[in-house]
């Protein structure tokens, strides 16, 4: 029998390769909580705050692979600009998720608008990137049953969906 997932909660300060600050969650004094396989964090990420417990810190680094995955020119296209509505405005740097009314549909990045084409990009804006994350875990606990039945992690005050 599998062991029970923990739910973990944790401040994070994100870099790239280079050192660039990313994200942090105490940037905006909001830890991330979340429970052990419910997919919620990447797996590197993940994989690694499995050995930490309640007042650990840890600086970790995560493959490409293991974080949003390498960049697949395959998920860049070119879309001829009469498949998107004719009074669309539509600018590099939007995002929109493919698939009307589709809530899990993948989510596209405008990377480039002619007269013609728009050009789309399939690809985690973090993706093809080693990240670095330096984590401080806040609490480990055993999760609720509730927390158990719907598969994932309840911050405080509850959850919703």
């Amino acid at each position: 029998m599998a062991p029970q997932p923990r739910v973990v909660t944790f401040h994070y300060v994100l870099t790239d390769s280079k050192g660039t600050r990313i994200d942090s969650s105490r940037d905006r004094n909001d830890p991330m909580v979340f429970m052990e396989g419910s997919g919620v964090i990447i797996p590197g990420l993940e994989n690694s705050l499995k050995l930490l417990g309640k007042g650990d810190t840890r600086k970790v680094t995560i493959a490409a692979a293991d974080a949003y995955g390498e960049h697949d020119k395959e998920l860049i296209m070119d879309v001829s600009r009469d498949r998107f509505p004719p009074n669309a405005k539509v600018a590099v740097g939007d995002r929109f998720r493919a698939g009307a009314g589709q809530e899990n549909g993948p989510v596209f990045s405008v990377t480039k608008v002619t007269d013609s084409h728009i050009t789309v990009d399939g690809n985690h804006p973090l993706a093809g990137m080693e990240l670095t994350f330096e984590v401080e875990i806040l609490d480990v606990r055993d999760p609720t049953q509730e927390e158990l039945s719907h598969g994932h992690a309840h911050g405080p005050g509850g959850h919703s969906h």
